[in-house]
Order: structure tokens, then sequence, then C-alpha cells
């Protein structure tokens, strides 16, 4: 089982908005223009994450794939709940 110890982040100018990081990497492989985006970053929590735990708004699993692809998972607020898959 993938096993992924995480930094989550809250943004400065966008309620709900977070950034999913590795915790050794902190927000290194995060793109500039993202940053530029997100604003000050605040850090919320560590946390281990394995494919089964349950979070909020996010499946764990993406969450982990992006984070080993991409270097990051952003979580968005949420959009009209009519448009929730």
């Amino acid at each position: 089982m993938k096993k992924l110890l995480v930094s989550i982040y809250k943004s400065s100018r966008r309620d709900e908005m977070y950034l999913y990081v590795q915790k050794q990497e902190r927000l290194q492989k995060v793109p500039a223009p993202l940053l530029d985006m997100f604003g000050k970053e605040q850090h919320v929590m560590d946390l281990l994450l394995t494919p089964d735990r349950q979070l909020a708004r996010a499946e764990a699993d993406k969450v982990i794939n992006d984070i080993e692809t991409r270097g990051f998972y952003l979580q968005t607020p949420p959009s009209d709940p009519d448009t929730q898959h």
C-alpha cells in the first residue's frame, strides 16, 4: 500500500483552497504562477496519507497520484452542488 507523508497548506487569497505536497519537499515543485495565485501559504497540518484514508473533499488515491506525478495536489473550493460528481 502506498503511503505518503504530506503537508497541507491553506491559501490566504481564496477560502477553502488547499495545496497538498510531500512534507520533505514542501512547496518546491509547485509552479511559480500557481504560488502567486495561491497567495501566502498557511501551514494547516501534516498527515500520513494512504489510499484508504478518508478526506473531506478529495479521494486520497488521486491526491497521492497527483503529488507523485505533478509534485502537488490543489484542492479548490467546492462548486455549485448541482455540478458535483
